[in-house]
């Protein structure tokens, strides 16, 4: 049913009462953050009006969702709806269709002007014209272009920060050095009373990842960096669900735009070194003494290998434990860290040898380059604080002297001003004493000495091990190693950065004899020896003069590791073949203690620790003119010694929070 407007005096006597909400600014997209709306509902269905008008209905709401919600309600409780085409009644059908059709068509109004909107906003980003937040080092000039900051020391400080991030190579590294040296960033106020004005604020982590990440600091004008996802939107919240999308899929990227501090291949170079110190594999300079970390590649798998410290950080172990960790497999395969070290140490200093000049010169050049960077940085912050004592005092001179409201507060203003110029220049005094503005000769000749004499510069106790780890991530891209046969000769394959390649072998420390490549020789060498009648240091003494080297740590054999060999071997320590000397007379279940070593596959030196810690029960027997321990095991001793060996260690720090807990608690 259509309503003329003439009959509006006709339909005034439906009206139960008049309420008219007016809602400016608003879109009617969604009944969200519009409490005009939601409370003109709510008044419709308490059954207070009697009528709706509008100048156009159908922009109260631009969503069908909300739109039908009214009109239903209007229709239940019987209220009209007018507009300047005339007046509606929701409960007739025609009315009810004609309604439901202006808003639909209202309702497809809103995304074709949103997408024009975009489609022009797109447009003027596409030709670079498109204005966004600036990030700190530039501003726009009265022209509307963008310039670099016209302040020198805030342009310095994002030199700095540049320089530092390529010399260091982590974001933690800069942010030390801006602590360190007391440097803050600049910030241009966008909003608010002080809106162009400069501030200086401390630095973090975050503003510093933003900056390297930044595309503007390369002179490329960027859209698209920051797209929203429409999933990860949270209700109510306009400016949330925003993504990081990379340079392969930002939208627009016209390079050459801007000013620039870095060029666009230093910036892509900083993209990736940000990317290599998030990974397991890392481009960065890891803390601790292995100089491989993040280099060593397993020869057998060709999965990346693990640094692990022992004894306190003192130990280091090269692991391939990847396939363990991910399924629960065995150890591929694991080195000692020491060895390996030495060898990539003779070939790092024999590469730096013929350069040995060239990096003298270039130290000295660096250094005197970065203090001539500090010393300006400083006299910047200098030339600062005076003009800001200054302005104070022009401003506290300006003033009538009886305006003493005013004038006690520029006074302060003025002291203030004057105690940091004082600050600033002890500061600057003792930081000219500590370090000059070039070097002098004594500096200078220390240098040539260093460069010259290489290896002692790399052992010098002043060398961190992280110096050394980025000194070998300069010269080598991977280092791949294999154990040969879990023996102690270890294939090593150095893949350097220039593409060159070096194969050579290592010898490492293993833990038994028995892995040994020479063991069966060995042995058979030993056995010779004793048949011959030489007693165990005769046969250690032969042995290293013939070039017999044993396991583990140790380059030379002595006595007790003879006699140990030939326990294993069954032949007593100290009597041959030929003469065998009488056995003691002992029980069945009697053991002599290499042979219980070897029945429970556990090195004697353990056993006889057990021994002394009275966990065994023994007897000693003479014999050959020594004393032989005999150990009592039958078969459920010989149980209970294996469940002991398997069980899982403890620390002697857990059994004394144990014993602690039982004395504090003797249920």
């Amino acid at each position: 049913m259509r309503w003329p407007i003439g009959r509006l005096s006709w339909a005034g006597r439906l009206i139960k009462s008049w309420s008219l909400t007016r809602i400016w600014g608003r879109s009617g997209a969604s009944a969200e953050g519009r409490p005009g709306f939601q409370r003109l509902v709510a008044e419709v269905g308490l059954d207070h009006i009697g009528i709706v008008l509008g100048i156009e209905i159908s922009r109260l709401a631009r969503s069908s969702r909300d739109w039908y919600q009214l009109l239903e309600v209007c229709a239940l409780f019987s209220t009209l709806i007018g507009d300047g085409d005339g007046l509606y009644d929701p409960q007739t059908y025609n009315d009810q269709l004609l309604l439901g059709l202006k808003g639909t068509m209202s309702e497809a109004e809103l995304p074709i002007l949103k997408q024009r909107l975009l489609e022009g906003k797109r447009a003027k980003a596409r030709r670079g014209e498109l204005k966004t937040l600036l990030p700190m080092g530039y501003i726009r000039d009265p022209a509307g272009s963008v310039i670099q900051d016209p302040d020198a020391q805030a342009r310095g400080v994002i030199e700095t920060i540049f320089a530092q991030f390529a010399r260091r190579g982590t974001i933690n590294g800069v942010l030390r050095y801006l602590v360190d040296h007391q440097l803050e960033l600049p910030y241009r106020m966008v909003s608010g009373p002080q809106t162009g004005q400069l501030q200086w604020r401390r630095p973090n982590r975050a503003t510093l990842s933003n900056l390297l990440h930044n595309p503007t600091y390369a002179g490329a004008y960027v859209s698209g960096r920051r797209p929203t996802d429409p999933r990860r939107r949270q209700p109510g919240c306009p400016s949330t669900g925003r993504t990081v999308a990379g340079p392969e899929h930002w939208e627009v990227l016209l390079k050459g735009r801007l000013p620039a501090y870095i060029s666009w291949a230093q910036y892509e170079s900083n993209l990736r070194q940000l990317a290599a110190n998030q990974t397991r594999a890392g481009g960065v300079v890891r803390q601790g003494p292995s100089l491989l970390s993040g280099r060593l590649v397993c020869g057998c798998c060709g999965l990346s290998m693990a640094s692990e410290y022992t004894n306190n950080g003192t130990g280091l172990r090269y692991v391939c434990s990847r396939e363990a960790v991910d399924y629960g497999a065995p150890l591929c395969q694991s080195l000692s860290g020491a060895a390996l070290d030495d060898l990539i140490t003779h070939l790092v200093l024999e590469a730096l040898e013929p350069v040995a000049l060239e990096i003298s010169l270039q130290v000295a050049e660096d250094l005197e380059g970065e203090r001539a960077r500090h010393h300006a940085q400083w006299q910047q912050r200098l030339e600062r604080a005076h003009y800001d004592a200054e302005r104070a005092e022009r401003q506290y001179q300006a003033v009538e002297p009886e305006h003493r409201l005013v004038a006690r507060t520029l006074e302060q203003q003025w002291e203030e001003a004057l105690s940091t110029e004082a600050r600033l220049q002890a500061d600057d005094q003792r930081f000219q004493a500590s370090e000059p503005r070039t070097l002098s000769e004594d500096e200078r000749t220390r240098i040539r000495q260093l460069a010259a004499d290489i290896p002692a510069l790399w052992r010098a106790p002043s060398t961190t091990p992280a110096e050394r780890q980025a000194i070998v991530r300069q010269l080598i891209e991977r280092v791949i190693v294999t154990v040969i046969d879990d023996s102690e000769r270890v294939g090593v394959e150095v893949h350097g950065i220039g593409g060159y390649r070096t194969r050579t072998h290592l010898v490492r420390p293993v833990a038994r004899l028995e892995q040994l490549s020479y063991y069966p020789e060995l042995v058979a060498r030993v056995l010779a020896l004793h048949e011959a009648g030489l007693r165990c240091p005769q046969i250690a003494t032969q042995l290293n003069a013939e070039g017999w080297r044993p396991a583990k740590r140790r380059v030379t054999f002595n006595g007790p590791m003879v006699a140990n060999l030939l326990a294993h071997q069954g032949v007593p320590a100290g009597v041959s073949h030929s003469r065998p000397a009488p056995r003691p007379e002992r029980d069945p279940n009697e053991w002599a203690l290499p042979e219980l070593a070897r029945t429970l596959d556990m090195p004697s030196v353990t056993l006889f620790s057990w021994l002394r810690k009275g966990w065994l029960q023994a007897r000693q027997v003479p014999r050959a003119g020594q004393q032989q321990w005999l150990i009592w095991a039958d078969a459920a001793e010989l149980a209970r010694l294996r469940a002991r060996r398997q069980a899982p260690r403890r620390w002697a720090k857990d059994r004394d929070v144990a014993s602690n807990a039982i004395a504090d608690n003797p249920r």
